[in-house]
């Protein structure tokens, strides 16, 4: 019991420690000051940019930060450098975009489909109410009216800004 408690305890202060001595540097996409609107991007995570240099966007994978510099696998840049970044896959406003898109269309069509239930079981025969079919219908087609909106790219102009915060100390 005693081995186990310390086996226990030499764990979690192995773990505490390496937890404290971890660097916390990131590439931050400031929008204006509200933090919510902040994206950030560590390093070992995947980042797709348009450089001044190229006309097109690269994916590539973040090595390490420098107080000037970002290092990839491919290349080194300067947050100056960078045109766009493509955020589809880490604005936390798109997973909210695409939850609201499936409740809309997954209502319309439960309301389709409970209806259609319902009047089988009722009469016999498949049959649907207007009053129905119309708000499914409205439903489903604000589903599909969402599908396309999503914030796709940060472009860095104006208030909007891409920072390189270093939280270790040398």
């Amino acid at each position: 019991m005693k081995t186990l408690f310390l086996s226990l305890l030499f764990g979690f202060w192995i773990t505490s420690s390496f937890a404290q001595t971890q660097p916390k540097d990131f590439v931050l996409l400031k929008r204006g000051g509200n933090q919510k609107s902040q994206i950030r991007f560590y390093p070992g995570e995947m980042i797709t940019y348009k450089s001044k240099k190229l006309g097109y966007f690269i994916t590539d994978q973040i090595v390490k930060l420098d107080t000037d510099y970002i290092y990839l696998t491919e290349n080194i840049l300067s947050p100056s450098d960078i045109l766009e970044l493509d955020v589809r896959h880490k604005d936390p406003r798109n997973r909210t975009l695409t939850n609201l898109t499936g409740l809309f269309l997954g209502a319309g069509s439960l309301l389709f489909a409970v209806d259609a239930v319902n009047s089988l079981y009722q009469t016999g025969e498949l049959s649907i109410s207007s009053g129905v079919a119309t708000t499914s219908g409205i439903l489903v087609g604000t589903g599909l009216a969402l599908l396309p909106i999503r914030y796709k790219t940060f472009r860095q102009k104006g208030s909007n800004r891409i920072q390189i915060i270093i939280m270790r100390i040398d």
